[in-house]
């Protein structure tokens, strides 16, 4: 079985131990290093799946496949973004990742693309250009899954009857056993029209609302508006 392990306190590196004839998978441009008893291809999968995972993800089309084919060796692979990385066991839970948070895993890990189906609450935010959480993917099988957040990672854990509301923005993944609601305002009252103005006026966005039992990964920086905030100090500066 493969070993993972998250090194370093600031932007840390995964590093990979393989035995002789195992293999992982993983985000296309994340392998920074490895010894030469490791093979490194390119591999797209099910086309279908390839094609859905880059539109609703923004990620490539490929990914990466390490095997150790000449004897145990050693990789270090790094998320694109910078932030933390967090080792979740798949199998008795399955996990939801959230957009670009996938990293790594084994390959008895099995990730396909999920779409939600649209609301009219969410059909209108799509007018407005905040769609992201609609569309995401669903680890299951058994093994080791990483994933990755910008800024720092924290694990929620929801309990029964305490519902809890996350900005769509810094959910990096969670338990498949949780109901979630893709929602327009952390508001409960007023009209569609009345949550959709609330929402856009007040910066809050879409929200995802989780409830049952499980646990919910998080990040602390919302990455859209990073990119955002750098666009805006380059022209500022230009």
């Amino acid at each position: 079985m493969a070993q993972f392990t998250v090194t370093g306190e600031v932007d840390p590196f995964l590093h990979v131990s393989l035995q002789t004839g195992e293999k992982i998978y993983c985000e296309s441009n994340s392998m920074v290093m490895m010894e030469d008893t490791l093979d490194l291809k390119g591999k797209m999968g099910g086309i279908g799946q390839a094609l859905m995972r880059s539109f609703a993800n923004g990620e490539s089309l490929f990914q990466q496949h390490i095997e150790a084919v000449r004897g145990a060796g050693d990789c270090l692979l790094s998320p694109v973004l910078t932030g933390g990385m967090q080792i979740l066991d798949v199998g008795t839970s399955s996990y939801c990742l959230s957009d670009g948070a996938f990293v790594a895993a084994e390959t008895g890990v099995s990730l396909v693309s999920r779409m939600e189906q649209l609301s009219m609450q969410g059909a209108l935010m799509s007018m407005f250009g905040q769609a992201g959480g609609f569309f995401y993917s669903e680890a299951s099988g058994f093994g080791k899954l990483v994933v990755s957040g910008m800024g720092s990672l924290f694990t929620l854990d929801v309990e029964p009857n305490k519902d809890v509301i996350i900005d769509n923005a810094h959910v990096v993944a969670w338990d498949s056993r949780l109901q979630h609601k893709v929602s327009l305002s952390t508001s409960q009252g007023g009209g569609l029209m009345s949550r959709l103005v609330n929402s856009v006026t007040s910066g809050e966005g879409v929200v995802l609302r989780f409830s049952g039992k499980g646990k919910v990964v998080i990040c602390s920086r919302n990455k859209e508006n990073f990119i955002a905030w750098m666009r805006s100090s380059t022209a500022g500066n230009g």
